[in-house]
């Protein structure tokens, strides 16, 4: 059973803050696309771009100046800058074609498929707890949906099934790329998934753009104000990128997820002290809900951690048993191969001293038999 002290862990309580602070950067990267999107700026991949080129360059410094060996085969984060510039696209196309609310209900794919996928590769194992916890995180989500609904905010969108069709393959997308991360930082170096992340990413994303948002882009009339939230969308994905590998490596890309989910509460937060708009009071019962279950979640990395030292102590004290059983062998071994060679010694010593008697023996009787003649 556990108690209320293992939730006030200095581990859980670093994830959950860091959690809601990339939420939070989140949120203000998808207010600053709404302010692009007001202003007649659809361009979600050039957007991405200047992210990967701000990766590339600070980390990639970083890198130059460490001189290392890399750590994970190049490859591996070509795979993955590919998988992260798509899903960042899927998802952003799709609001052109499906509700709001449909892409928040969608997106929360993610969370299973991050599940599975973890299951499968990394061998995570979920105890009850950790579910629980998000069931309650969804169910916090699900009744935003439902105060959308309830509050008439519902837009069917232009052609919904290829929407939703986008945001679940976007969210599949964010799923392989946040288990590949977690796998990448734990295994490899925080500083190289960032370098080629930000190197991989800026390339395909400059050929899509060359592709597909060439004419967007030579359309766009840049003033201060389409400049501003432009940057400040890359500012936030930069320090969100950069950030998502530190909870990664603490909580793993589950717990990530999940603290992704308040960024819809913190924009109804925004909204109310920001713009004084009215919001339905099912808000507050879904992001108390959500928080509970991010308490829930984290709550039990103190048993899994103290299961795993019991375990370890365990296997260091039965390997230490075996050590002395083996060691204790090997005495004996030892004693009985030196008793024999005493033993061996012993013989070989009296043989010689009988030999010696027996030629002195001779001597003698030699000497006798001149001093006769």
């Amino acid at each position: 059973m556990m108690n209320f002290k293992q939730f006030w862990t200095k581990k859980t309580l670093v994830g959950l803050g860091l959690g809601q602070f990339l939420s939070l950067l989140i949120t203000s990267t998808g207010f600053s696309s709404s302010e692009l999107a007001k202003k007649g700026i659809n361009a979600p991949t050039s957007q991405s771009f200047l992210n990967y080129v701000l990766l590339t360059v600070v980390y990639g410094s970083v890198m130059l100046y460490r001189r290392q060996a890399l750590k994970a085969k190049w490859y591996y984060y070509v795979v993955l800058g590919l998988v992260d510039v798509e899903a960042n696209y899927l998802v952003v196309k799709a609001y052109q074609y499906t509700s709001i609310t449909s892409v928040m209900l969608l997106d929360c794919w993610s969370i299973p498929s991050v599940m599975l996928l973890t299951y499968i590769f990394l061998k995570t194992k979920y105890r009850f707890r950790k579910v629980a916890g998000v069931i309650v995180c969804v169910a916090g989500l699900v009744v935003v949906v439902f105060s959308d609904v309830h509050a008439g905010d519902r837009s069917g969108g232009s052609n919904p099934r290829k929407g939703d069709l986008l945001v679940i393959a976007g969210a599949t997308l964010y799923a392989i790329s946040n288990v590949s991360e977690e796998f990448l930082v734990k295994n490899a170096d925080r500083v190289e998934l960032m370098s080629f992340l930000g190197l991989f990413g800026a390339i395909i994303s400059a050929i899509q753009i060359s592709i597909v948002e060439r004419n967007e882009l030579k359309s766009i009339h840049w003033t201060a104000g389409a400049a501003f939230p432009f940057f400040g969308f890359s500012l936030a994905m930069f320090l969100f990128y950069s950030f998502v590998p530190v909870l990664l490596k603490m909580t793993g890309s589950t717990m990530l997820n999940l603290s992704l989910l308040t960024s819809d509460m913190w924009a109804v937060v925004i909204r109310i002290f920001a713009y004084h708009e009215k919001v339905d009071w099912m808000y507050f019962l879904a992001f108390f809900a959500v928080t509970v279950g991010l308490i829930i979640y984290s709550g039990g990395d103190k048993d899994q951690d103290q299961s795993r030292a019991d375990v370890a102590d365990e296997g260091a004290e039965r390997s230490k048993r075996v050590d002395e059983e083996a060691g204790f062998n090997n005495l004996s071994r030892a004693t009985m191969a030196g008793s024999s060679k005493m033993g061996d010694t012993s013989r070989h010593d009296l043989t010689a001293s009988l030999d010696g008697r027996e030629i002195m023996e001779n001597k003698n009787g030699k000497d006798v038999q001149g001093k006769k003649s």
